[in-house]
């Protein structure tokens, strides 16, 4: 669309128009497509656990569907029973204590991090995101009308950025630092040393900080996540918390997210809200209250199915040539270097780069996997280990034998 282009014949608005499709979406629905089709194809593509929610949830939900009360509109903040287990929860898991007037119940943590950032940035002010990083994030960001400016780290620092690079991306336009542990992408952990380090920094210079915890419960080999507000309690006032009940209790598609923050900042956001969806849905509310409310035992299941399999594909990973692939210390992904084989010959093909060796692996192996572009870092590959036992193996053993044929 050229610039000449009136706002009358404008189709779709320039901001709207500007927002790219969330590529690890894309590729699960083109992997579910072609498997609808009768194609054998193993998808590594979806951030979502393989397993069910565990039953007493649901059984919650269905209880809730014949309760009247939740047939009508609820607060939209969210139910007050719900925010209270937040509260409960919160204080926990991370040794946070807050109140119920700093929660937010957002449909799902794609909600909360848009309201986060739209409560507190104007336009122009910039946003320290820390690459690779999650796909939603930088469009979110420039939706609330903020400036993403990123920091890359690689694989020799485990994916983990230092507060010096932070420092060298520091402006004066500089409003707001990401901070994402563990991490999606990566699976990269802070630890709380490094977390504290960070939290001192942003105290320091007066910055605000917008830390997404979805993954916290999911952390292997003696790691930890550290809640950066509770490491940095000078930080409370300026720290916002995203979280949700999506990742730990294998409820991705029930949309239950949340903000936590200082009490202005979470008013204001309830008043987009309020203006935008209204209440969450009352059903998955009284299901994320389950959730919440409820032991932890399926939680640790989970766990360690994640664990054996994280154990699993970073050894066949790194039995490819060319295939360089640390060890995530959390969340559900492995994220190896693939530039070994870029430029080299693959059945006829020589992907130049991680996007064509993606479609290439697609194409010729029926294994889906999301190119490190969707995630800022070209020359990488995304990986999901939230499959099954057996489709793992025989998905990255079909990776092995066709990366196996690259030819100089």
């Amino acid at each position: 669309m050229s610039a000449a282009t009136s706002p009358s014949e404008r189709r779709v608005s320039a901001r709207i128009g500007a927002i790219s499709e969330s590529a690890t979406l894309a590729v699960d629905a083109k992997a579910k497509a072609l498997k609808a089709a009768g194609r054998p194809v193993i998808g590594f593509g979806a951030g979502e656990p393989d397993f069910p929610t565990p039953g007493y949830i649901v059984d919650a939900a269905i209880e809730a569907c014949r309760n009247p009360k939740y047939h009508r509109y609820t607060p939209a903040g969210g139910l007050p029973e719900l925010k209270a287990a937040i509260v409960a929860k919160t204080l926990r898991d991370s040794g946070y204590e807050i109140d119920a007037s700093q929660v937010l119940v957002t449909n799902g943590g794609k909600q909360a991090i848009y309201e986060a950032f739209a409560a507190v940035l104007d336009p122009g002010d910039e946003v320290i995101v820390p690459a690779p990083y999650w796909t939603t994030y930088p469009e979110s960001i420039r939706l609330a009308g903020g400036v993403p400016v990123e920091v890359v780290a690689d694989e020799t620092t485990g994916y983990r950025v230092s507060v010096e690079q932070l420092e060298a991306a520091r402006t004066e336009r500089t409003k707001v630092v990401l901070f994402v542990s563990p991490s999606n992408p990566t699976g990269a952990v802070y630890s709380e040393a490094e977390t504290e380090a960070i939290g001192r920094w942003a105290v320091e210079h007066g910055l605000w900080v917008m830390t997404d915890e979805i993954y916290e419960h999911l952390v292997y080999g003696g790691a930890a996540a550290a809640s950066l507000p509770a490491v940095v309690p000078e930080l409370r006032d300026r720290c916002i918390v995203v979280n949700g009940v999506a990742k730990t209790y294998a409820m991705t598609g029930w949309r239950v997210g949340w903000i936590i923050g200082p009490k202005d900042i979470v008013k204001a956001a309830t008043n987009l809200q309020s203006h935008a969806t209204s209440n969450v849905n009352n059903v998955a509310q009284a299901a994320a209250l389950a959730a919440l409310s409820g032991p932890l035992d399926a939680v640790a299941e989970m766990g360690s199915a994640f664990d054996r399999r994280r154990r699993t594909i970073v050894r066949m990973l790194n039995e490819i040539d060319g295939v360089l692939c640390p060890e995530p210390e959390g969340a559900f992904y492995v994220y190896p270097s693939v530039k070994g084989l870029l430029g080299k010959e693959i059945r006829g093909k020589r992907p130049a780069d991680s996007v064509e060796l993606a479609a290439l692996i697609l194409d010729e192996a029926e294994v889906a996997v999301v190119p490190g572009e969707a995630f800022g870092t070209p020359g990488y590959l995304r990986l999901s280990y939230a499959l099954g036992d057996d489709d793992l193996v025989e998905g990255v053993s079909r990776l092995q034998k066709l990366l196996g044929e690259a030819r100089d």
